[in-house]
C-alpha cells in the first residue's frame, strides 16, 4: 500500500518537476503515456536523467530538444515490469502539459502520471500490463480515481501516447472492469 505519498516495492528516484496541488484538489485522473530515449531504445538512465533535470542535451543527437524542458510523471513502469516512483501521490507531477478532460483544464493537478517505457506505434510488454494492473489496484484504494486516459485523450493533436499498439481491453479485463 502507499504510505507517505510513496508506494511500497518502487525504486525512488525524487524529481524536482513537480509542486503542490491546488487546494482540495481531488485526484480522480490517471493518464497513461510512453516514453523512450533515445526513440525505440530501452533500459538505461535516459529517462530518469530527463525527469531529474540531469539529462545532457548533448549525449544524443534526439536529445537537443530537451534541454531545459521540466517535466516528470509519477510513476515509471520499465520495460520488465520494475517500477520507478520519482514524485508522491500528494505533489503535482508535470507530466501532462497543456491538458483538458471532460472540460476540465490543467489535468496534472487532478491526475496521477504513469509513463510506460516504449513507443507509441509499438507493443508493450506483458510485465509492464501485470505492474500496470496492481499499480491501478493499489493507487484505486487509496485515490478516488475514477477515470483514465490516455496521454492523447487529454493533449489532442499534441501528443498520441501511449499509442494505438497499447491494450486497453487487457488492462480493464486485469482489474475486472468491462473493456
Amino acid at each position: 500500500m502507499a504510505q507517505g505519498g510513496w508506494v511500497a516495492g518502487a525504486r525512488r528516484v525524487l524529481s524536482p518537476n513537480c509542486d503542490g496541488r491546488p487546494a482540495g484538489s481531488e485526484v480522480s485522473l490517471l493518464v497513461l503515456h510512453s516514453i523512450s530515449l533515445p526513440r525505440g531504445r530501452f533500459g538505461g538512465d535516459a529517462i530518469e536523467r530527463l525527469f531529474t533535470n540531469r539529462l545532457d542535451p548533448a549525449a544524443h543527437a534526439s536529445f537537443a530538444g530537451l534541454a531545459g524542458v521540466r517535466v516528470s510523471a509519477h510513476f515509471l513502469i520499465r520495460r520488465d515490469g520494475g517500477l520507478v516512483q520519482f514524485v508522491p501521490l500528494e505533489a503535482r507531477a508535470w507530466h501532462a502539459g497543456a491538458s483538458r478532460w471532460r472540460g476540465r483544464e490543467r489535468c496534472n493537478d487532478f491526475s496521477v502520471g504513469i509513463e510506460l517505457e516504449g513507443v507509441d506505434d509499438g507493443p508493450f510488454e506483458v510485465a509492464q500490463y501485470r505492474r500496470l494492473a496492481g499499480l491501478v489496484r493499489e493507487l484505486g484504494a487509496r485515490l478516488p480515481l475514477r477515470a483514465f486516459a490516455a496521454h492523447s485523450d487529454v493533449a489532442p493533436g499534441r501528443k498520441s501516447d501511449p499509442g494505438t499498439r497499447f491494450d486497453w481491453a487487457r488492462l480493464l479485463g486485469a482489474l475486472g472492469r468491462p473493456g
